[in-house]
């Protein structure tokens, strides 16, 4: 099963019906009109899954209107097998949910934009519920990765949750305005196969060289593309420009390398070419909100 059809299915039968272990449950009223809740699992080994979201909007005649947005995203985790024992990798899967009832949403739609934008769909002027596969771009991976990693408590985890919250909600309707435009299908990059993969290809080599900073001059010159053809079709396949695709993914392995792996920051620094340990835990903090210090004693 492909994993919007699986997380489909999670969601129409409104249970988490798995062959996995559950690993942690949460669940949250931010405010009144928005419920959060987040669910880890063991994955299922028989399971061959990508990450997947989707939104799902109850239509002008629903009994009670709203929108709900549902992310389902594969990762390793490294935890303990039992106190004492070391700390085993394994695979797990996030089911992430947020759901936005009309009198929330009700704050957002003036009367000057109630036809134009989102505002009809916030405004629920569609009266056919549908449900729209959404696009995992950098941007909205970054703020997902976020919610993931966040260690705020009581007050602060909501104010932080609240305002994710409402990026997601500004992801998912851009998606439903380009799907409705057909802006996924005129995107040359998306159409045209050979531009497509030397985009992927230059994500592959930013990737693999984390430790290396490599320049887009030389970027484009591996794959035999031109600099500003290079850096705005990497803007729309990729959702963010080469420069932030890059940061975010080294301060990912960087998180990786210190909660998981148990390098110090001084190891990590120099693994990704960092020439001081200043520089390093200020890019990381710009990044991630806390110091590198503070993740290997959390």
């Amino acid at each position: 099963m492909q994993p919007l059809e699986r997380l489909i299915d999670l969601y129409q039968v409104n249970r988490y019906d798995v062959d996995g272990v559950i690993l942690q449950s949460s669940e949250l009223q931010l405010k009144e009109g928005v419920g959060y809740r987040h669910e880890q699992f063991r994955k299922p080994s028989h399971w061959d899954l990508e990450n997947a979201g989707l939104l799902l909007y109850s239509g002008k005649n629903a009994t009670k209107q709203h929108i709900q947005l549902h992310y389902f995203l594969v990762e390793e985790t490294t935890m303990p097998i039992s106190p004492g024992l070391k700390e085993l990798e394994i695979d797990t899967f996030d089911i992430i949910s947020v759901r936005f009832d009309e009198s929330y949403l009700s704050d957002f739609t003036q009367e000057d934009a109630l036809e134009t934008g989102g505002g009809s769909l916030l405004s629920f002027k569609h009266k056919e519920a549908f449900i729209q596969q959404l696009t995992l771009c950098h941007k909205t991976d970054q703020v997902l990765q976020s919610i993931l990693s966040q260690n705020y408590t009581h007050a602060l985890q909501k104010i932080f949750l609240q305002s994710q919250m409402q990026l997601l909600l500004l992801f998912g309707v851009e998606d439903c305005l380009q799907a409705e435009m057909g802006e996924h299908v005129v995107c040359k990059f998306l159409a045209n196969q050979v531009d497509n993969d030397k985009i992927y290809k230059a994500r592959d080599l930013l990737l693999q060289n984390l430790g290396t900073p490599i320049t887009i001059k030389e970027l484009s010159r591996k794959v035999a593309m031109n600099e500003c053809y290079l850096k705005k079709g990497f803007k729309q396949v990729m959702g963010s420009t080469i420069f932030e695709f890059f940061q975010h993914e080294r301060m990912k392995y960087a998180r990786t390398l210190l909660s998981d792996k148990g390098l110090n920051v001084t190891e990590v620094a120099d693994l990704l070419g960092y020439s001081s340990i200043s520089h390093f835990s200020t890019a990381f903090k710009k990044h991630t909100g806390i110091k590198p210090c503070e993740l290997l004693f959390s």
